[in-house]
This record gives structure tokens, C-alpha cells and sequence, in this order.
């Protein structure tokens, strides 16, 4: 067994130190450090004596040293491999894992609990309703990369470039803003990001001073909230019930403090997924123009809408420049792909872009190419337009198996649109379900994040779009099965 990469071992002539002991120390230093690990095999005497330019008999009385010290072992016809019992190569006892805590690596701000939402690789999932990554035109996109990063290295265009993003994808997505959401905005009105977290979180730290009001959902999106506080706003929270954010309470709370901005998700709230009316868009716009504070409206899965046309964004009918517009193409293609823009006047977007350069720099020339060839070309529509009459499929099958598996143990009501459905638990510990749901090997994300005011909350948002239906009715089963281990 060959090792794959050369052993370096630094040897300093010039000290008193005989050269075989240093090569003593030097192995047992890499040992204890954890970059050698149990059963890790060793070049031979002689590879290893040409690479350090000594003679190889004193390689080979270091390495009998090392083994009478238990450090190594050898095997007749193996070679020698670093020894398998040894009691230091506890995972604290060396290496970066090991190191004690020292003040200048301890976090000056808490992460406020936000851990990744990771599933266990062996269950079946309900998210917080992503696309499904299985039908992502992979071929389309790789011919359309490998042409783009030849076409950009030709064109020289693989170097710094504006950090808004290439204009070629920033007026393809202008153009189709413009068409499909009746937003009138240029190229010149974009800026790219990579996915729309990076977008919110360079408009919270571009709009926001320490100290600012910004008022967010009793219920919403925790990464953008904690966005926000990381910007150093005060965050006050307004309620949302069937018709989205309640204005009489935004209006309490702009009359008590100067609000700098509202963040909403007007189109399918985050995570209830219901649809803001058109009534209460008008009360809202009216109070930012009252009140004067941005609106930043997060559109993160606007094409998805199964029962009519899907409603237009406030940021359609923005004639003040008050709204400050965020979506991505994750839920379109795939949340790898890291694409994010904001919509907003030409001189926000240019501070926005400052921002950029001091987190990125810059997103990828090729892949931006590719896609703006992707979208021109009709393929992120024709992509759409399926994805939409598959996901209206799963939307009715997941409707229904809720409705033979649970009865009126939930109440649930089928949005018009998004990839995910908002169902509320009668009588059930959730975190005790979220622990047998890993028993019966399904997996959901807590919803306790949600809350902006620490209540508690009594449902899940349950993503079906990246389940195929055979994969949504076990899922849902084992949800059944998590559900009468905890209500008996």
C-alpha cells in the first residue's frame, strides 16, 4: 500500500541535534499533531532516505527507534504503518480539533442557533420545500458552461470583472423580471449574488446602521432575521394571519419607532405559505410612503403557483423606489448553482456591488455566461414550464396522503402555490415528533427558528417537491407511524 502524497520532514544540519533524532521527533510530532493517523503506511527506508538527502542507514535506525517506542509497526511484505493502538490519537489530543480554546478564535457574535439543516443521508426528507436537483438539465448547462468558459478565456473575460455580476446574465434576468413580473428594470438595476441568503444579507449590511428598526413576520425566514441583527438592527415583529402581514400592527409599531425597513415574503409567506392580498400590498405600500422605510420583498419561489396566474410582486408597482427586490434560480434549477440577484435603483445597486467586493468579489464569469445563454435561449422557460405541471402533480398526491393518513389529526390548507404546505399538529410534541420522525428514518425541519417572538409554534412546513410520489407516500406513512409513537 502506497502512501498517495510525499511525507515532508524538514531536517536542520546545523544544529547540535544528531539528524536521526530529529527525524525521531519530527515522525512523533506528525503523529501527535493527528496528520499521521493510525494504520497510515510509510515510505520505504530507501524513498524515504532519498527525499531527505541522508544516508539510508540512518533512516532505518530512526525507524527501529520509532517502533521500539510503539510509535510504528511493521508487517512482513506490508511495509511499516504507523501504529493502530496508540492512546494519544484521541481526536483532542492533537491537530486543529485539539487545540484549547484561545480568545482570539472565540466568535465576538453568537451564530443565534442557526445550524444548516442537514439531513441524515438514510431518510427521506419533507424540506423546506427545494426543488427536485433530479431533473436539473445537466447536459443543457454543461455544454452551455464548457462553451461559455472557451468563449469568456477567448474574450478575456475570466479576470476581475464588475462585482454586480456579467451584464449579459443581469439583462437576461432584467429582461425576464421585465416579462413575467411586470418589474421595469435594466441591467444597470441588478445585482448578482451568490443565492438570495448572500443577497439579503449584503442589503442588511448595506440599508442597516447599528441601532435601525427593522420589523420582520411574527413567523418568518430565521436566516433573513438574523441577517438583520447581524447588521445591527433592533428587530420588532408584526403579525401574519390566512392574508398575510397585519398592517394595523406594522402602523402601531411605525408610530412608536422610526422604522428603517419591513421584510416580507408577500407571495407565499415564509414558512404559513400563505398569499398576502391585494388589499393589504396597498396598505403596505402606502405606509412605507407615509412612513418612509424600504420594503425589502423576498420572491423566492414566485414562478411556482398552481391555482391561477401568479400575482404580480410589489415591486411591479413601486413607483417611489421603495421596494428593494430579492430572487434567486435556486428553486428553478438547484440551490448549488448560487445564483441570486436584487432588484433595486441603479444607485443602490452600485453600493450593493461595494459590498459584494468585500465578501466575494465576484461570482463565476463561465457559469453566468451559461446561464444568460440558458435563459436566451428558451431553456429556463421550457425547464419552468415542466417542473410546474410536476410539482402541481405531487401537490395534489401530497394533499391527499395527508388527508388518508392523518384525518383531522391536522389542519392544512392547500396553498395556491410554492413547493411546500404549512400543517398544523393537534396536540403533539413536536420536538418529540421530529425524534421518532429520525426513529422511522423521516426527516423535518423544527420550526421553532420561525418564531420572531420565541412563541411557540404548533406546525411544520413540509416541503413535497423534491420527493417523487412513491418517495411522498412513504415519507408521509413514516410520518404517521412518528406521529401515533408520540400520541399513543
Amino acid at each position: 500500500m502506497l502512501r498517495p502524497w510525499p511525507l515532508k520532514i524538514v531536517l536542520d544540519r546545523r544544529r547540535d541535534r544528531p539528524v536521526g533524532q530529529q527525524i525521531v521527533r519530527a515522525f512523533i510530532e506528525e503523529v501527535r499533531r493527528g496528520r499521521l493517523k493510525p494504520g497510515t503506511p510509510l515510505p520505504g527506508s530507501r524513498e524515504l532516505a532519498d527525499s531527505l538527502s541522508v544516508n539510508r542507514k540512518t533512516v532505518i535506525a530512526a525507524l527501529e527507534e520509532l517502533q521500539a517506542q510503539g510509535w510504528l509497526a511493521s508487517e512482513k511484505r506490508r511495509g511499516t504503518f504507523v501504529a493502530e493502538n496508540l492512546p494519544l490519537l484521541d481526536a483532542g489530543s492533537g491537530g486543529a480539533a485539539g487545540m484549547p480554546e484561545h480568545p482570539l478564535f472565540r466568535p465576538a457574535r453568537a451564530a443565534a442557533g442557526l445550524v444548516a439543516d442537514i439531513p441524515p443521508r438514510d431518510m427521506l426528507s419533507f424540506d423546506d420545500g427545494a426543488p427536485d436537483i433530479r431533473y436539473v438539465p445537466i447536459d443543457v448547462l454543461a455544454r452551455g458552461y464548457r462553451d461559455a468558459l472557451r468563449t469568456t478565456l477567448q474574450r478575456r473575460r475570466l479576470g476581475y470583472g464588475d462585482p454586480r455580476g456579467s451584464e449579459a446574465l443581469r439583462t437576461s434576468i432584467a429582461a425576464l423580471l421585465s416579462a413575467d413580473r411586470g418589474l421595469a428594470v435594466t441591467a444597470d438595476n441588478l445585482c448578482l449574488t451568490r443565492g438570495s441568503q448572500m443577497a439579503i444579507f449584503v442589503v442588511a449590511q448595506t440599508l442597516v446602521s447599528a441601532g435601525d428598526t427593522v420589523v420582520v413576520e411574527s413567523l418568518t425566514y430565521p436566516p433573513a432575521r438574523e441577517a438583520f441583527r447581524r447588521a445591527g438592527a433592533e428587530i420588532s415583529t408584526v403579525g401574519v394571519d390566512e392574508r398575510g402581514l397585519i398592517p394595523g400592527d406594522l402602523e402601531r409599531v411605525c408610530r412608536q419607532k422610526r422604522v428603517r425597513a419591513v421584510y416580507v415574503t408577500p407571495h407565499h409567506h415564509f414558512p404559513t405559505t400563505v398569499l398576502m392580498t391585494p388589499e393589504r400590498r396597498m396598505r403596505l405600500m402606502l405606509l412605507a410612503s407615509q412612513f418612509g422605510f424600504a420594503v425589502i420583498e423576498d420572491d423566492y419561489d414566485h414562478d411556482f403557483h398552481f391555482a391561477h396566474q401568479p400575482m404580480l410582486p410589489l415591486a411591479a408597482f413601486d413607483g417611489e423606489g421603495w421596494v428593494v427586490y430579492v430572487g434567486s434560480l435556486s428553486k428553478l434549477l438547484s440551490p448549488s448553482l448560487r445564483i441570486g440577484y436584487v432588484s433595486a435603483p441603479k444607485a443602490l445597486t452600485q453600493r450593493l456591488g461595494a459590498e459584494v467586493m468585500m465578501v466575494d468579489r465576484q461570482g463565476d464569469p463561465a457559469m453566468e455566461a451559461a446561464l444568460a445563454e440558458f435563459i436566451e435561449g428558451g431553456e429556463l422557460q421550457r425547464h419552468t414550464r415542466k417542473m410546474t405541471r410536476l410539482y402541481a402533480e405531487r401537490r395534489e398526491r401530497f394533499a391527499k396522503l395527508l388527508a388518508e393518513q392523518f384525518g383531522d389529526d391536522v389542519s392544512v390548507t392547500v396553498p395556491p402555490g410554492g413547493l411546500a404546505f404549512w400543517v398544523r399538529f393537534k396536540g403533539v410534541d413536536l420536538d418529540r415528533l421530529l425524534e421518532r420522525g429520525h426513529a422511522r428514518r423521516v426527516h423535518f425541519q423544527s420550526p421553532h427558528a420561525f418564531a420572531s417572538n420565541g412563541a411557540t409554534v404548533d406546525a411544520l412546513r413540509l416541503g413535497f417537491a423534491s420527493l417523487d410520489v412513491d418517495e411522498l407516500k412513504t415519507a408521509t406513512k413514516r410520518l404517521r407511524a412518528a406521529y401515533r409513537d408520540v400520541v399513543g
